[in-house]
């Protein structure tokens, strides 16, 4: 199609602000990004949708067009929300390269232009498919009433009698229609999951296909505009964060048209995908901020700060400050220039959902960041008072590992790894950084066993390993104060003593008379104490473990 065609169609909501001279310039595809580099996603001829998040300032325009014309797409089209009227700079920069530009007035989605070029580009369809290409159209662009994907499932149940379902990489059920019946069972979508991740590392092309449980299913990728290989793009950059589109049919003898079809299905959803990502710059603006406090040893009280700035973001509506987890991520590759960090944020964000829940929603409660070859996570957890509830709440290694560790081992083939560590949960800034070093210990004890996906958290950090000397002060710090920490708040709020009961306990050998005489209390008072012990801390002091961790984190504190 021609870009003159774009402003015949009202619909679109576009008007020329330069490039007159250009419109007839042939469009071949779309892309929609705020990479401040796109060019290694493009392939020429795209017109290309930005809503300006690049744009820190006017010195950041020439750089960006000119990215734009050495990889010759054919028009950029930028959205008027963000910023409102187009910056004069950047109407002068597709001026002086002869960049054709478009002004997107905000009330019209990108979704509404992309469907557009896609159905144009890809040719003249049957009657009946592109009646149904229309109404997803217009119910995924009618604002977030419209429902999104499920929407798109919903009408290609009920239009074409199709069973649909949008799956993470790991398998997780992002979307359903209603029309599918019951939701796909867990150990199903893992394993619609581990081929289709399988496939792709093959090079296969899509769609991929598998007979599973008396049912045919095929599988279609679904790359979201910035993250589709392009050329010679190393597809072990997006394999392990892909979404992917399960039909349960076999497309191996559907014409054309239908083929096209569900292709331009997995572009709509593609674009609820970018949504998704495009939210998530906040959240890991955050999570960098903090990390970077915690690394460069800021003050408790700067990133208690930040900390505050956080948590509304991430749980809002809450009434206390949360605890906190750290979780570090790592994707090793054997041979290949890739870049490892991006590619464990995006893993990580996703592993990080539970995989019981649906929908895309839950990744908007998750901060990601990365710093070098590896991913942090910052997890915030509601605050549950350790003297009502002596149980370990939050996330467990061995629980993320059981979710994941089949579907993403199809997609690491033989040359790749994932390696995961989870720190305890701290309820201050002071602790943040023993939790970061203690996740990252955690993760080398998991690089170390046999595996393509290996996880580890704080449980697994026995006190006979403290004792080692490659071990982190910081890591000490943590399982000390892990030990200790709801003990002494106890103490503090109710001048119980149990600290010191703890210590005349041990020095008694565990003698209850002894502990007793020494301590002038009665036996019962003494039980008493130790059995809040055990429960603030979910340790047994009958066990010689726990007696010899608790005489260690005394020792060390």
């Amino acid at each position: 199609m021609r870009l003159r065609a774009l402003l015949d169609t009202d619909a679109l909501g576009l008007r020329l602000l330069g490039g007159e001279d250009e419109l007839d310039r042939t469009v071949r595809g779309v892309m929609t990004t705020d990479l401040r580099d796109p060019s290694r996603y493009l392939s020429g001829g795209e017109l290309v949708l930005t809503g300006l998040a690049w744009r820190r300032n006017a010195s950041d325009t020439e750089p960006f067009v000119r990215l734009l014309v050495s990889a010759g797409v054919a028009a950029m089209a930028a959205g008027e929300a963000e910023l409102g009227d187009i910056p004069d700079d950047l109407i002068a920069a597709c001026a002086r390269h002869r960049l054709p530009l478009f002004a997107v007035n905000e009330s019209v989605a990108f979704a509404t232009i992309t469907e557009h070029v896609v159905r144009q580009v890809s040719g003249e369809r049957a009657g009946d498919l592109a009646a149904v290409v229309d109404r997803h159209r217009r119910m995924m662009t009618s604002g977030p009433a419209g429902g999104g994907p499920d929407v798109v499932l919903d009408l290609l149940g009920s239009d074409l009698d199709l069973r649909a379902w949008v799956l993470s990489p790991t398998g997780r059920l992002i979307a359903g229609s209603k029309v599918s019946g019951p939701a796909l069972p867990v150990d199903v979508c893992a394993k619609l999951a581990a081929e289709h991740l399988a496939a792709a590392r093959t090079g296969r092309r899509g769609p991929h296909r598998l007979a599973l449980g008396g049912s045919t299913y095929s599988l279609f990728p679904i790359r979201s505009s910035g993250r589709s290989p392009q050329g010679s793009r190393d597809v072990r950059e997006t394999v392990l964060s892909d979404w992917l589109l399960a039909v349960e049919a076999d497309a191996g003898d559907w014409p054309d048209e239908r083929l096209d079809l569900l292709q331009g299905v997995t572009q709509l959803i593609a674009v609820e995908r970018d949504r998704r990502d495009a939210a998530r710059t906040v959240r890991r603006r955050l999570a960098q901020e903090v990390l970077e406090l915690v690394q460069t040893g800021a003050a408790p009280a700067e990133i208690a700060a930040r900390l505050r700035v956080a948590a509304p973001v991430l749980l809002p509506g809450l009434g206390a400050a949360p605890h906190w987890q750290v979780v570090v991520a790592r994707v090793e590759w054997e041979g290949g220039d890739i870049e490892a960090g991006p590619v464990a944020q995006s893993l990580l964000e996703e592993i990080l959902v539970d995989p019981l829940t649906t929908g895309p929603e839950p990744s908007d409660r998750i901060a990601v960041a990365h710093s070098g070859d590896e991913a942090i996570a910052l997890v915030p957890l509601p605050a549950v008072s350790a003297e009502h509830d002596g149980s370990e709440s939050g996330l467990h290694a061995d629980v993320l590992l059981a979710a994941v560790r089949d579907p993403l081992s199809a997609g690491l083939d033989d040359d790749g790894r994932v390696t995961l560590g989870v720190s305890a949960a701290v309820h201050s800034a002071e602790g943040l950084r023993g939790a970061l070093e203690e996740a990252r210990h955690a993760r080398r004890v998991a690089a170390a066993r046999p595996g393509r996906v290996c996880a580890a958290g704080h449980q697994e950090l026995a006190s006979h390993v403290l004792l080692l000397p490659f071990v982190p002060d910081d890591v000490r710090r943590a399982f000390t104060a892990r030990l200790l920490d709801p003990l002494r708040d106890y103490d503090r709020r109710h001048r119980a003593e149990l600290i010191p009961t703890l210590e005349a306990f041990l020095e008694c050998d565990g003698s209850w008379t002894r502990c007793a005489t020494r301590l002038h209390l009665h036996v019962n008072t003494l039980r008493y104490r130790v059995g809040r012990i055990e429960q603030l801390t979910s340790r047994d002091l009958s066990r010689l473990e726990d007696k010899l961790d608790f005489f260690l984190a005394l020792r060390m504190s």
